[in-house]
């Protein structure tokens, strides 16, 4: 059976999702997760957590789940080698970096691939299993149809969020709060940007085309188990124990009588927390304006249902069942053994007297022996050997109990004998360039590459892979090199396609990959592998990492302010995007269709409650991408040129080609062109 695994926010929460029925929790503590507004832990809490939840036969899992800066790893190090003595049984990961320091500093310690690692294809999956992730938590975007192609040819757990909160964007490729607020999702302090008033090329008039229902797949539990999904996830870290308690227990009741929710289960599904009720329509392979909705401010939170919950989870019901086998003869210490699965042991207490008026009883040893009340066991059995005509006075049976109880307890919840290890340095690093990084340019239509742009002899000019067979290289070719760029977001079946085009495409120098899933598509193909930005490189350690993976260069987050950029270690040639609109969200719902129909070939935008544009552009399989409303703009800024940056790119999206000449020869010192509205992005201010 699949294993129920539940949010825990907080010590409330987690008895709440222990006693409702969890297999397992996932849960924080320090900073670096992608909830670090939840309460999350001390570390003293988050070591009782571990031994309460070890008790009663439920697995912890840590949520170390944020892009890290270097400066932050040693701390990071720190966590990891707490929780690896804690006898934490998983931790999730999302940055690299911090991947290659967990298996450095806690070997022994089994990692998870974040849904944050934007995992959605078979390939992806496999290749993270490779490099020895045990668990991979799949995107919440994917059909029950992709779910299954990935289950059916891949060896390691998969994960599948089953209810909660759906993000607009493809976890991890999300920078709109991070852009527009300085707390990004990718650090984990979104302000879910995604839940506010937009329109659609039109003014935000009380709209939300970004705000998701959310999923609720409670009907869908034994279809996933059947086709292998190791583990269903419920989202909620950030919500009430009650709301915890609710959904835990009613998932946990479906799970075990193999059935689907009663009206009565959904009814109270919806009324423990939903927006505008719960949509399934990703896992049905459906997109569409109905997946929709959004929840008052004002919205009551149902306090009877919650009352009721409460009552059941703050009283033990989570306990383990105990195997006793008392062993009570004349001259001899009593013993008393208890067992519990394969964890066994053994203790001694008084030596029993000769009976004076009324030997013990076997039934009234078994009955003193079976009172458990109050601890995380109950008696399933109690063998009993005892020698006519003792006795044992009620305290010594007692005390006989509390020390095997005890004894067990111990047994249980010892911490595992791991290795934790320093951390490793990093290896000599070849200094910092201190030319001027050479400029690159990626464009998004066709009619943008033009003579006059290559005339300006940028060092390479990146394109979507879909605009290799509407645009011909060959005029051009020893003028400028050429990568593709492989659509962030695609499915398993689109990976043959891809590599036939890379393979089909005269006069190509390189691609830039953005996800694990793209490394199986260009392997073997001779082709420059240039990691793009949907990799989110962030620290020195991922840069060393995507060497090792055989990469020749990186573009680095543009989260990243320039001093952060400077001090990297550049284990590979680096890259960053210095002009252009920077993208904000990757959506599997096309919002221009959703709201006006289908008009990607067109201008379209997303307009917010201050009157700011953001362009909507098409993404490969009928996808979307929202673009930032202002330019990032550094021609003029000298910290651009003292990086370390071997190249820098200008992002060309909606600039038509005269634009598109004039900017790359305004970067190259010609020229005095200067957007009308523009923004520094987070060059200078970075993020939380």
């Amino acid at each position: 059976m699949a294993e129920l695994l539940s949010p825990a926010g907080s010590w409330e929460s987690l008895i709440a999702a222990v006693q409702s029925g969890a297999d397992a929790v996932y849960m924080g503590f320090g900073a670096f997760n992608a909830r670090r507004n939840a309460k999350n832990f001390t570390d003293e809490e988050f070591s009782a957590a571990v031994s309460y939840c070890h008790l009663r036969g439920v697995k912890v899992y840590l949520t170390l789940n944020t892009l890290l800066t270097d400066r932050e790893l040693p701390a990071a190090a720190d966590t990891l080698r707490k929780a690896s003595a804690m006898g934490v049984d998983a931790v999730l990961v999302q940055d690299w970096g911090v991947w290659a320091l967990a298996r450095a500093v806690a070997p022994d310690v089994p990692l998870h691939a974040s849904t944050q690692m934007s995992l959605h294809t078979l390939g992806g999956a496999k290749l993270a299993a490779a490099l020895g992730l045990e668990r991979v938590v799949l995107a919440r975007e994917l059909s029950r149809e992709d779910i299954r192609t990935i289950c059916d040819g891949y060896d390691a757990e998969i994960e599948v969020f089953v209810h909660g909160a759906l993000c607009m964007c493809y976890s991890g490729q999300c920078a709109m709060s991070a852009l527009i607020g300085q707390r990004s999702g990718n650090r984990g302090t979104c302000a879910q940007p995604c839940r506010l008033p937009y329109g659609v090329n039109a003014p935000a008039k009380g709209g939300h085309p970004l705000s998701l229902k959310d999923a609720n797949l409670s009907a869908y539990l034994r279809e996933l188990d059947e086709m292998g999904v190791a583990c269903l996830k419920l989202e909620g870290r950030m919500k009430r124990p009650e709301y915890v308690a609710v959904i835990t227990s009613i998932y946990r009741r479906l799970l075990d009588e193999k059935r689907r929710p009663t009206k009565e289960e959904s009814r109270q599904l919806e009324a423990a927390f939903s927006r505008s009720g719960f949509t399934d329509w990703y896992y049905r392979g459906k997109k569409g304006v109905e997946m929709f909705g959004t929840r008052p401010e004002n919205a009551r939170w149902p306090e009877e249902l919650f009352a009721r919950v409460r009552q059941n989870y703050e009283k033990e019901s989570r306990t383990l069942p105990v195997h006793f086998r008392c062993t009570v003869q004349t001259g001899v210490p009593a013993t008393l053994e208890a067992s519990s699965g394969d964890t066994e042991v053994s203790v001694t207490g008084a030596v029993p007297e000769a009976a004076r008026k009324r030997a013990l009883t076997a039934q009234e040893l078994r009955t003193r022996l079976g009172k458990t009340g109050g601890t995380a066991f109950t008696a399933d059995t109690v063998d009993v050997t005892l020698d006519e005509g003792l006795m044992l006075s009620a305290g010594a049976i007692n005390a006989l109990r509390r020390d095997a109880l005890s004894a067990l307890e111990q047994a249980l919840t010892a911490m595992p004998e791991r290795r934790t290890c320093d951390t490793p340095p990093l290896p000599p690093c070849e200094k910092n360039t201190t030319a001027a990084p050479r400029l690159t340019c990626s464009i998004v239509k066709a009619e943008q590459l033009t003579e006059e742009l290559v005339a300006c002899r940028p060092e390479m000019i990146y394109l979507p892979l879909e605009l290799l067979e509407q645009v011909d290289l060959t005029p051009y070719l020893g003028c400028t090199r050429f990568c593709a760029v492989l659509p962030r977001i695609f499915r398993t079946e689109d990976e043959d396609t891809f590599r036939a085009a890379l393979q089909r495409a005269p006069g190509l120098d390189a691609v830039a990959v953005s996800n694990l899933g793209h490394l199986p598509i260009v392997d073997g193909l001779g082709l420059e592998i240039r990691g793009d930005f949907g990799l989110n490189i962030f620290n020195s350690r991922s840069l060393l990492f995507l060497r090792e993976l055989g990469l020749q260069s990186a573009t680095v987050s543009f989260e990243l302010r320039h001093q952060q950029i400077r001090d990297l270690r550049k284990y590979l040639p680096c890259e960053a995007i210095v002009y252009g609109r920077l993208p904000l969200m990757l959506m599997e719902n096309c919002v221009i269709g959703n709201h006006v129909g289908c008009r990607c070939e067109k201008e379209n935008y997303l307009s917010d409650r201050t009157g700011a544009q953001f362009p909507l552009l098409p993404a490969w399989g009928h996808r979307n991408e929202i673009e930032n409303s202002r330019v990032l703009f550094l021609a003029d800024k000298p910290e651009m040129q003292r990086v370390g940056l071997t190249w820098a790119r200008l992002r060309f999206t909606t600039e038509s080609p005269q634009e598109c000449v004039a900017i790359l020869r305004r970067y190259q010192g010609q020229g005095d062109w200067q957007p009308l509205d523009y923004t520094r992005g987070l060059f200078y201010r970075g993020v939380d």
